[in-house]
């Protein structure tokens, strides 16, 4: 089976890929990899930072590389969190305040409309670079709704499922998904 570095170091996201991929692909972090570098996602689109990110990796451990760039997206609010899903409540990787600064944000809104959004790229040893993208809709809940998941995943009903994140198991949330969608995608470009 093919190696594949995961241009990431968030775990659920990491482990997302790793199930979503393993029938096709050997997944193993940058870490695993030796590539300990911060990468700066300063691109203005979803698709940008993900190439910005596999490019890096993949040129610098000369191997196939895969990021994903993925986030919240909410309607009222003309699109945030988007690119800046991470670092939304000021702090990258700051999970909880994030979801709180956004609850914060849409208190006593009406319309909670949302989608996720994911564009993975694989950029190749040999310099091609392959995309998919997936997006997956939903409403953003009042208060946070299960423990599973990362993110925003316990804010996030989901159309499709018609539940939460926080309470869907990892097949449930992996067969609908937003990565889950852009991976199949992906696939399919191969």
């Amino acid at each position: 089976m093919k190696k594949l570095i995961v241009a990431s170091r968030n775990k659920g996201k990491l482990k997302e890929i790793s199930e979503i991929l393993k029938d096709f692909y050997e997944v193993e972090s940058m870490d695993e990899a030796g590539f300990a570098v911060d990468i700066e996602e300063n691109g203005k689109t979803f698709y940008e930072n993900s190439l910005i990110k596999a490019r890096t990796v993949s040129l610098a451990l000369r191997c196939d590389a895969l990021a994903d760039d993925s986030g919240l997206c909410v309607d009222t609010l003309g699109g945030a969190p988007g690119i800046y899903s991470a670092r939304y409540g000021g702090i990258h990787g700051d999970d909880k305040n994030n979801r709180k600064v956004l609850l914060e944000n849409l208190e006593g809104v009406t319309d909670r409309s949302a989608k996720f959004v994911s564009s993975v790229v694989i950029h190749t040893s040999d310099g091609r670079i392959i995309e998919g993208y997936g997006e997956t809709t939903g409403k953003i809940a009042t208060e946070e709704i299960g423990e599973n998941g990362f993110g925003y995943d316990n804010i996030f009903i989901s159309d499709d499922l018609g539940k939460s994140f926080g309470i869907a198991s990892d097949e449930e949330k992996n067969s609908v998904s937003h990565r889950y969608r852009a991976l199949k995608n992906l696939l399919e470009q191969l």
